[in-house]
């Protein structure tokens, strides 16, 4: 049985890689080969790690990129919050479970240390985003105009995607991993979750290293923290620094507060 749950979540890894990441259709079979293999586990695992397996094709479907397009970012945005909503529904009302929960302060998380902790990631973030962004071309994933309108939605867009990956992959894809796996197992699992989505979003190149190493610092902050308030902070800490670093790349002469 422990066999056939590392199968399945190892599969749902290795497809969601695949599928989301790198927009391959046949892991469309490999996806349906890691649901018939959950099929072989025990109720409340082939409940719960179904209920992912069935967001991951939700994502799958998705059209996936950076267009602030209003009527794209509407589109978009209602299948994300699909995927965050029919988890807590389905866990809550049909499952009778409290997994998936989103606390808002957690316990002792805001000491000097977790400061030093957000200056660090701020830090890290600036001396690294540009430099990725503008080395690699990889800030060409997405589009800048200096219009007001643009500006504003390509600020919400960030950060609204910003918060969405802490409601799904921290407090959603991470927490029903831990019901199964040991922390670390699981931590690995949902950064790969994690990182995959960004790959499709925009991050190419090496950008998935960052957001590997990125996701699997969110979710032991998360894990030691159980602040939802405190890992969205970070996070949008670290979407300011790309949004500004995103008009830099594309607008040098207007925002001139990055060492180049």
């Amino acid at each position: 049985m422990i066999f056939f749950r590392f199968l399945s979540i190892l599969i749902l890894c290795i497809s969601s890689v695949f599928l989301i990441g790198f927009q391959q259709h046949w892991a469309w079979g490999l996806l349906l080969i890691g649901f018939a293999v959950t099929l072989l586990t025990d109720p409340k695992f082939r409940n719960h790690i179904g209920l992912i397996y069935a967001m991951i094709t939700l994502l799958g479907l998705t059209h996936i990129n950076t267009d602030v397009g209003f009527f794209h970012m509407l589109s978009m945005g209602i299948k994300l919050g699909l995927a965050v909503a029919i988890p807590y529904l389905i866990t809550r009302k049909i499952y009778k479970s409290n997994v998936i929960q989103f606390p808002w302060k957690g316990h002792d998380c805001w000491g000097y240390k977790h400061w030093l902790y957000v200056l660090f990631t701020c830090v890290v973030a600036y001396l690294l985003i540009p430099y990725y962004l503008t080395s690699t071309g990889a800030y060409l994933n997405w589009s800048v105009e200096l219009e007001t309108s643009f500006i504003l939605r390509l600020f919400a867009g960030t950060n609204g995607l910003g918060i969405w990956d802490e409601l799904f992959f921290i407090n959603t894809v991470f927490a029903i991993f831990l019901l199964f796996i040991p922390f670390g197992w699981a931590n690995l699992a949902q950064a790969v979750l994690f990182s995959s989505f960004l790959y499709e979003l925009g991050f190419t190149s090496w950008g998935w290293v960052m957001t590997f190493v990125f996701a699997i610092f969110q979710g032991n902050v998360y894990y030691r923290t159980e602040s939802l308030s405190y890992v969205i902070m970070i996070h949008l800490l670290v979407d300011l620094i790309l949004f500004l670093a995103l008009i830099h790349a594309h607008y040098p002469q207007y925002v001139d507060i990055f060492v180049t």
